[in-house]
């Protein structure tokens, strides 16, 4: 690896909430805590564990408020709960063990306007909203922009596009901005090219996090060019689970465990072990009963 690659990459596990929401059937409230629980065994420190939505929108996620009331408490952990607006940070500020709130912004109208009924200068005003009033009551908040190496209804989005939209998001000091392709277009050269131009319009004082979906089996090829552009922070989902209900043949996030192999391969640091990440990913697969996507499930790890 060059040497300005980084040696140590932090992973925000987010199959609690990303990775069911697209599951048709409900999975149990024990199920979930029994998935956090293996997470957090694991080596797991950040964990998204639900979202704070209405449960008309997304059903999975109906039981937020019986999650995070059995949420195991643990001083080295931190747990996101996603918000879309005031009455979902309300509900994570009542839960009282929610230690961040996760916004999101999107790079497209079409798409804000089918996931979120917002405009893309609407959803960034929102965010900057929540992100503060999230501060002031004494909660960590950071920001997803959506769609941000391409749209499943625009096409293309430009890169200037994505530039304006996280300086504009910067403004309300989010703990950090995570560039999500939702849809699993991007090629790692765009992902180490957009991440790169986004570091030199922000500086170096906001921290930035990468979000790939493997649709179109480029996940991970994406995750090391943010790496190589400086990125230290990448959302996975144990198995591989996860979608967007809202964007058309969005499969699932790229896999803890192959992303933590292809980690270990490349003599990068992520405090997980990857044996009780496979086998978290085969619990779920049972509890899903289905073969979970991702192959180190399957594989197994590299002979010794």
């Amino acid at each position: 690896m060059p040497d300005s690659d980084a040696r140590q990459v932090s992973i925000v596990e987010v199959s609690p909430r990303d990775g069911l929401q697209n599951e048709a059937g409900l999975v149990s409230t024990q199920d979930k805590l029994e998935l956090i629980n293996r997470a957090i065994t694991a080596g797991v420190r950040r964990i998204e564990v639900v979202s704070f939505v209405h449960p008309k929108i997304v059903p999975q996620m109906a039981d937020a408020e019986m999650v995070c009331a059995g949420l195991p408490e643990r001083d080295d952990v931190e747990y996101i709960g996603l918000v879309l607006n005031s009455r979902g940070l309300d509900r994570a500020v009542q839960s009282g063990v929610i230690d961040e709130v996760g916004c999101v912004a999107v790079a497209s109208d079409a798409f804000g306007l089918r996931n979120q009924r917002q405009t893309r200068e609407q959803s960034i005003e929102v965010c900057n909203r929540l992100i503060r009033r999230a501060r002031e009551n004494g909660l960590s908040a950071q920001v997803t922009l959506s769609v941000a190496f391409g749209c499943p209804f625009e096409g293309e989005v430009e890169r200037n596009t994505v530039i304006d939209a996280a300086q504009r998001l910067a403004e309300s000091g989010p703990r950090e901005i995570a560039l999500a392709d939702t849809i699993g277009v991007a090629s790692p050269i765009q992902v180490e090219e957009t991440f790169a131009a986004v570091r030199a319009a922000l500086g170096p004082d906001v921290p930035l996090r990468a979000h790939f979906h493997n649709t179109r089996n480029l996940g991970f090829a994406n995750a090391y060019g943010a790496i190589r552009a400086g990125v230290t922070t990448i959302d996975a989902s144990i198995g591989g689970i996860g979608g967007c209900p809202f964007a058309p043949r969005a499969t699932g996030n790229i896999a803890t465990e192959d992303l933590q192999f292809m980690l270990e391969r490349m003599g990068v640091q992520s405090g997980l072990n990857l044996d009780q990440v496979i086998n978290a990913a085969g619990w779920l697969g049972s509890v899903l009963n289905r073969p979970v996507p991702g192959f180190l499930s399957r594989a197994g790890t590299f002979p010794e």
